[in-house]
């Protein structure tokens, strides 16, 4: 794993989209195809649109994959990471290969059928973020770490949803859903490589629990540091907590 941490949002978000489009164009050159999974929410929103801008992706040649989402939350809702998907992401590339988890059907059909797509080929990036407790997609503490199912379905723990609510998708906490369905932590880690964007002073704790803690189900982001190939993108802010020894032992190699 690499850690990189830049002076604000709009600086990191260019360099891993730097990074995003190389491992894109580097996949399509190889297999005629990148397989990507997106993710949503506040935090990825200045990283999807330096991405959605660049002129060298051939998106007709790229198939992506929906993280996660809510369950029982109807697609026109502010909130719906299907909404939110087609209007920063979708929308925006004219891609034609997507497959996103319908919350409103029957969910354990949906993780079923989406999970097989899924698995039909590796994926070659995976854009994700880090929760404000650590979370990686929807897999709250303690995270399922063993199952090997691509999709579950998940309860959303309290800081989890106050989150949302923080971030201004929700007007107050009752309204948040209390259950997702999300990639799982071990499908995730099966990516080639993964981009992880969390800027922001108000992750800050959970970078630090996740980069200076143990590595365990109770700070789920931090089984990233297990990966051979996770670039973790950070700003002044969200890097604050971390200390000089922790950013020179997952500082990029010359």
């Amino acid at each position: 794993m690499i850690i990189s941490v830049f002076k604000d949002k709009l600086a990191l978000s260019r360099s891993a989209a730097e990074q995003a489009a190389a491992a894109l164009r580097g996949a399509i050159l190889q297999r005629g195809l990148a397989r990507i999974v997106v993710a949503t929410g506040a935090s990825q929103l200045e990283f999807l649109d330096a991405l959605t801008k660049r002129e060298d992706i051939d998106w007709q040649r790229v198939e992506m994959f929906h993280l996660d989402e809510y369950i029982g939350l109807p697609i026109a809702h502010p909130a719906s990471f299907r909404n939110y998907l087609l209007k920063n992401f979708i929308q925006k590339t004219g891609i034609t290969k997507y497959h996103l988890l319908d919350g409103e059907g029957d969910a354990r059909e949906v993780a079923l059928r989406t999970g097989e797509s899924l698995n039909a080929a590796p994926i070659d990036i995976a854009f994700v973020g880090i929760g404000e407790n650590g979370h990686l997609a929807f897999n709250d503490p303690p995270a399922d770490f063993e199952s090997e199912e691509p999709y579950l379905i998940v309860e959303l723990d309290e800081a989890c949803r106050r989150q949302q609510v923080g971030e201004g998708w929700f007007a107050d906490i009752s309204e948040v859903p209390r259950q997702a369905i999300s990639m799982s932590v071990r499908q995730i880690m099966k990516a080639r490589e993964i981009l992880v964007v969390v800027p922001d002073a108000r992750k800050a704790e959970a970078v630090r629990l996740c980069f200076e803690g143990e590595i365990g189900p109770m700070a789920p982001a931090s089984i990233l540091r297990t990966h051979a190939a996770a670039t973790v993108y950070l700003d002044d802010g969200s890097a604050s907590l971390l200390s000089a020894a922790t950013l020179r032992a997952y500082a990029a190699k010359a």
